[in-house]
């Protein structure tokens, strides 16, 4: 039976930075793949209906693995819904991940839901994963750096 994974946050970072970060190529390519892999988007269309595809590869092997988001809702600075799908047969099924980003007084409070996680994919490795992405967000999103 496919997994619900749900994960919390605080950033330092304004609700309009991070959500640039959710929705930007170069962002997502920055901060979105776990440790140990790059990241490449092959196309991208931030609108509803539009949505990326992407590839993970894993520094140590070479292996990539693609899959494929679609935007279903976008509300700027407050709420992104996306699916995602893996290319590989193996990783059957559509996951529905809901972002939900909330201003509070020390920046943002994410809140994601990640629905349909396949059944071959561990709930420890997804959290770990996702840690280690928002670790990541954090690095690029909290620093306020002014143009000189």
């Amino acid at each position: 039976m496919p997994s619900t994974i749900r994960l919390h946050r605080v950033l330092k970072a304004p609700p309009e930075r991070v959500y640039r970060a959710f929705t930007d190529a170069d962002a997502l390519c920055k901060w979105l793949p776990p440790n140990g892999f790059t990241a490449r988007i092959h196309e991208f269309s931030a609108k509803v209906g539009g949505g990326y595809r992407m590839s993970f590869t894993n520094f140590t092997t070479g292996g990539a693995h693609f899959f494929r988001a679609e935007y279903l809702e976008l509300v700027p600075n407050e709420r992104i819904v996306h699916t995602d799908q893996f290319e590989d047969p193996n990783l059957p099924g559509k996951m529905t991940v809901t972002i939900i980003l909330k201003k509070v007084s020390c920046g943002t409070e994410i809140s994601i839901v990640q629905a349909g996680v396949p059944d071959v994919i561990p709930e420890e490795g997804c959290y770990l994963g996702w840690q280690e992405s928002l670790a990541q967000l954090a690095q690029l999103a909290d620093p306020e750096i002014p143009d000189a």
